[in-house]
């Protein structure tokens, strides 16, 4: 693969192109604030399941083509380290073994150490020799640029359904600052889940269960997710 010849188009939410830029040369901020380069699709009798997902981390809608791209995209959303995630972000170019190669990125995160560029794949379609190979040449793309790439087919599906529960409670504005800071300073370090909404007996049980859902989500509190959320789940404190 000829490094040299690698290039990037971004489609911008204005509508310009940008188009054939040097791969390696492209600016972070510019990719990461693509408009997805596919247009939507919906139509009858599709077979994958396409959408929306409000992201808290981004404050706004990242689109997702199947199930597998929406458990990546909340996985990301929940993920601390994660502060960017765009949709699509941008068309790769690349010539290999003589031919000019496309391919169009999942997802592309940014993170505190370095950006990651994910592609969502089930796992019983990487062996096909087509797949296989565009993998491997962006993989080699990406890291020429010093950053990581990501095949992701599946996660387990119990700390998933974990993720996608709290994912219920994201959304900052739902809950009240005075709430939230009266239950950080209870000491919920260690007791389980269900004794928490009894530690503010002046408050609703109900409203004080929601903000220990936002919390475990905004990682104020964590306990293990790789068994399912129970009320016996052991709260611990963040480090």
């Amino acid at each position: 693969m000829d490094d040299s010849a690698m290039t990037v188009s971004v489609r911008q939410y204005a509508g310009e192109v940008v188009e054939d830029r040097p791969w390696t040369a492209a600016p972070v901020r510019l990719l990461a604030s693509a408009a997805p380069w596919r247009t939507f699709r919906w139509y009858k009798g599709q077979r994958h399941y396409s959408g929306t997902y409000w992201s808290a981390t981004t404050g706004g809608h990242v689109i997702y083509e199947s199930r597998l791209e929406l458990a990546r995209l909340l996985s990301a959303d929940f993920d601390p380290f994660v502060h960017g995630i765009t949709a699509q972000p941008f068309l790769l170019k690349a010539v290999v073994d003589g031919q000019v190669r496309k391919h169009i990125p999942d997802y592309l995160l940014v993170t505190e150490q370095s950006p990651v560029v994910v592609d969502v794949k089930p796992r019983r379609s990487l062996a096909e020799p087509v797949v296989a190979s565009t993998f491997e040449w962006t993989r080699r793309a990406v890291e020429s640029r010093g950053w990581r790439y990501e095949v992701w087919s599946e996660s387990p599906k119990t700390e998933l359904e974990n993720i996608r529960f709290l994912a219920g409670y994201r959304r900052r504005w739902l809950f009240a600052p005075e709430l939230l800071d009266e239950l950080r300073q209870v000491d919920l370090d260690g007791i389980p889940l269900r004794q928490a909404a009894r530690r503010l007996p002046d408050r609703p049980e109900s409203l004080v269960r929601a903000a220990t859902f936002h919390l475990l989500w905004t990682h104020g509190l964590r306990t293990d997710l790789s068994h399912p959320l129970r009320p016996t789940a052991v709260l611990r404190r963040a480090a």
